[in-house]
């Protein structure tokens, strides 16, 4: 012990006195003779078992779940998954990771966020960036033409997390994905359906989903002059517009994409429209784009889209936004993303930015690149942002107690509603007298004393409908 502490000692000198010959500006010859003598010692100190050399956490973009939120976690599951289930889906499951050879090509610029791995026994692999090639794969490797599947399981991404908002590096996806070959719109019709079922279920907010179409957006480029080698980085482009102003985004297209100015600003006049049926009614009427063939099968889809959403009663929840992107490169048609208008908010609380909340869109072409003979297998779907939805209900809980000595019930009463909780046990005197709990109505105000006993059951059938988070 003695001997190490001498040790360290000389290397503390020796160290002072490398630092010392630099503010001198000693010659590098000098400075590079004292740092040998230095590094030379700690050589013979060698490492310092003792001590830790790492900080203990977590990978950057991952997280633990507590107990708490795992039980957060399986209630948002299992609304999704029965909702899945009512709809005709079936489970299936692939590997983690996939030949890289799989994933490459079918992100577009996203492609850079792909997880390769090391050489494993000869074969390039790389961690599946989402469910929806992995699907694609499976359909074709099985000569699959017609199925109706859901698949919840962890997809990875070398992104910048923001974890505050639930963004991550390691996440869970929760798809429903319909193959085969249907009725024009009816498919896509039922995961716009399957969506807002969700998300009504969840009440996690106020939402709406955003609709539009890979052609029209193809069409409206090739009119407004964009070169066809440029389609897809000037969508990703146009992709970003829900986050930064037009400006920001026509900087973006003309500084560094190269595109003109003139040609940027005919963009602008179509990208910032959005509405309902009466908009793709006026597009259909658009001199320019009613010319263009594409353009013209997307808008009359989407209006058929409209009449589907009308009899399923949501159309009042759909908007057709036609800055609305989505930079995958698989997508041929329909696009969708649902997003929150307006975030629960508590007393206290800052509010959450967690952006989408479900998204997806059709790819009748991309199980036809995984087929020898390539051929194609019309597929639509959906994905739900469980992640963001997690960060939702977890900010809200937290906001659950009121940490007051002796507060008054009337407070605690009016936290209730405005917090949006359903129910209240109240427990005084009289109840533990008589052995009951005073169960009140948040809504209705009633109040109905029921044995201990009997509690949880009475809980349960009072909560019984649709999920609430609150």
């Amino acid at each position: 012990m003695a001997e190490r502490a001498a040790l360290e000692e000389l290397v503390r000198l020796q160290g002072e006195r490398v630092r010392g010959l630099k503010q001198q500006k000693a010659s590098a010859e000098q400075i590079e003779e004292e740092v040998a003598k230095l590094l030379k010692l700690k050589a013979q100190l060698g490492p310092d078992e003792g001590k830790q050399k790492f900080v203990l956490k977590t990978p950057k973009g991952t997280r633990d779940y507590s107990p708490r939120q795992m039980a957060v976690r399986e209630k948002v599951f299992d609304v999704i998954i029965s909702c899945f289930k009512r709809h005709g889906a079936e489970v299936i499951d692939t590997p983690v990771f996939e030949l890289k050879e799989t994933l490459t090509g079918k992100y577009g610029e996203d492609s850079k966020l792909i997880y390769d791995l090391k050489d494993q026994g000869g074969e390039l692999l790389s961690l599946r960036y989402d469910l929806t090639v992995p699907f694609a794969r499976y359909l074709a490797m099985n000569k699959l033409t017609n199925i109706k599947r859901y698949h919840i399981a962890k997809v990875y991404r070398r992104d910048n997390p923001a974890m505050t908002r639930g963004r991550y590096r390691e996440f869970y996806q929760c798809d429903f994905d319909i193959a085969g070959q249907f009725d024009p719109m009816i498919p896509d019709a039922e995961c716009l359906e399957i969506m807002c079922e969700i998300l009504r279920s969840l009440q996690i907010g106020d939402f709406l989903v955003k609709v539009n179409d890979r052609r029209i957006l193809d069409g409206m480029f090739a009119i407004c002059g964009v070169p066809d080698s440029k389609f897809r980085t000037i969508c990703s482009s146009v992709d970003k517009l829900d986050k930064v102003s037009w400006e920001e985004v026509k900087n973006e297209m003309v500084g560094e994409k190269g595109l003109a100015p003139e040609v940027a600003d005919h963009i602008g006049d179509y990208v910032q429209q959005h509405g309902g049926i009466s908009l793709v009614e006026q597009l259909l009427q658009d001199p320019e784009l009613s010319q263009n063939k594409q353009a013209l099968e997307g808008l009359g889809d989407l209006k058929l889209l409209f009449e589907y959403l009308t009899l399923f009663g949501i159309a009042d929840k759909i908007s057709f936004d036609l800055s609305l992107a989505r930079g995958l490169d698989y997508y041929t048609g329909v696009i969708y993303e649902a997003v929150l208008l307006q975030t629960p908010v508590q007393a206290g609380e800052e509010p959450l930015g967690v952006g989408s909340v479900a998204a997806g869109g059709r790819y009748d072409g991309l199980v036809g690149m995984f087929d020898p003979k390539g051929r194609k297998v019309p597929c639509v779907g959906l994905s739900i942002g469980v992640e963001r939805i997690f960060s939702i209900v977890e900010q809200r809980l937290e906001a659950e107690l009121l940490y007051k000595k002796n507060p008054k019930l009337l407070n605690q009463l009016q936290y209730c509603e405005e917090a949006g909780i359903p129910l209240v046990a109240i427990i005084g005197e009289q109840e533990l007298k008589d052995g009951v709990i005073k169960l009140r109505s948040v809504a209705s105000r009633e109040e109905v004393d029921v044995p201990r006993e009997d509690l949880v059951e009475e809980i349960k059938r009072r909560t019984s409908q649709p999920f609430c988070i609150c």
